[in-house]
């Protein structure tokens, strides 16, 4: 039973690092370093405004062009200097020409269906400002993103810049909105202390920008790209820096079904970036940021869902040894496994019912989350991922 015991807890440090331990942990280091050095300050350049491009890649996104077009125009920013394309390749609803009755509206068009990579690669050939803002065309941003995001571009040590995700939340919220706004919440914590640290570990391709020079094309079979060209302009030894007043807001995915198939593909997405990052597991060379990769984004999608699942046998195994019904130590331990699977099913009884305790819907999302790995890497495997869009229906 040693053996087991010492597998065991293994498996439980690894689960818990991976979702509140490195938070701890960077909680504690970014506390001394404040000791030390102080409480990191943001450059501010007041005068630093350089012409930016905001550039959508977009597929079929009519319903969002009037919404998006008004919102980017509102952005507070010398409109001089903010340039917009959009990239519609195979956009058959008539995107590409909604777009051109606007005004300062720069469209590249396709007929054939590239997918986002396609699209990306061939419309950055086109893009000359110093600085370009990727987002998506169903979300929306806030006034001053595009400011907030340019300002820390006045430090010349930073290379991309994240903005945050926020999910619009409504009362009547069902598990995928719930889960997944308290989800974000907790994420962007980590981000700003990651920052604080050294970088941010990704971007969030719902808002994020680079400094176009640095941009390399991303291969054509690439399923997150915001990850890997964050990362890769990480790995050139700049820094990805996080504003969370910087950020682009959407609802929530429909349903959990929608949100599943959305987390399969970053699940598949994150299998093929840990592979083509691997350079990245090097601690010896990449540092400090090798660390943040690895507590951050690797244990997520390798081996936390796999532990997670090893737990329930080798904690069944020691419950029984201790006595099943008995009030001993991994008995307990073995129950609360039950408790969070039980309150996973109970979140999945009242998916899509109005809520009031949002907080019931966290283990069905965690469950969701960890589901998604397994199933990305089956997909992963098989190839069957596509790398076209296949956006995931948002709630109203």
């Amino acid at each position: 039973m040693l053996v087991l015991k010492i597998i065991f807890w293994f498996l439980f440090f690894i689960v818990f690092y991976a979702y509140i331990g490195y938070g701890i942990v960077l909680y504690v280091i970014i506390k001394f370093k404040r000791l030390i050095k102080g409480k990191k300050q943001t450059l501010t350049h007041s005068g630093y405004e350089p012409d930016v491009t905001l550039f959508i890649a977009a597929y079929n996104e009519k319903d969002f062009v009037a919404e998006k077009i008004k919102n980017s125009k509102e952005l507070e920013y010398p409109p001089e200097k903010l340039h917009m394309v959009w990239v519609t390749d195979g956009s058959d609803d008539g995107t590409p020409e909604e777009l051109k009755k606007y005004d300062g509206i720069v469209v590249y068009h396709l007929p054939q269906r590239n997918g986002k990579i396609g699209a990306m690669n061939r419309g950055m050939k086109f893009v000359k400002t110093p600085v370009v803002v990727f987002c998506d065309a169903n979300t929306m941003l806030g006034r001053e993103s595009i400011r907030r995001i340019v300002n820390l571009f006045s430090d010349p040590k930073v290379g991309c810049v994240s903005g945050e995700k926020r999910i619009f939340s409504k009362e009547s919220d069902a598990a995928a909105g719930a889960g997944e706004g308290l989800y974000w919440k907790y994420e962007s914590t980590l981000k700003k202390w990651d920052a604080e640290l050294y970088s941010v570990v990704g971007a969030a391709g719902e808002l994020f920008a680079i400094r176009t020079e640095l941009y390399q094309e991303v291969e054509r079979d690439t399923l997150l790209d915001d990850f890997i060209i964050s990362l890769r302009v990480a790995q050139k030894g700049y820094t990805i820096q996080y504003d969370p007043d910087a950020y682009a807001i959407e609802s929530a995915s429909a349903n959990v079904k929608e949100e599943l198939k959305r987390k399969v593909r970053i699940s598949a997405g994150g299998i093929q970036s840990v592979i083509r990052l691997r350079s990245l597991l090097n601690i010896f060379r990449y540092g400090v940021l090798s660390f943040q990769y690895i507590s951050h984004r690797v244990l997520r999608w390798t081996l936390a869902p796999l532990c997670l699942l090893l737990m329930i046998p080798v904690g069944l195994v020691l419950a029984i040894d201790s006595g099943i019904l008995d009030f001993q130590f991994y008995t307990i331990l073995f129950w609360l496994q039950i408790l969070f699977y039980l309150s996973a099913l109970l979140g999945w009884y009242l998916e899509n019912r109005a809520i009031k305790v949002k907080i019931l819907f966290v283990p069905y999302y965690i469950f969701i989350m960890n589901l998604s790995v397994f199933l990305g890497l089956k997909r992963y495997i098989k190839g069957s991922q596509s790398v076209n869009w296949e956006r995931a229906k948002r709630g109203i």
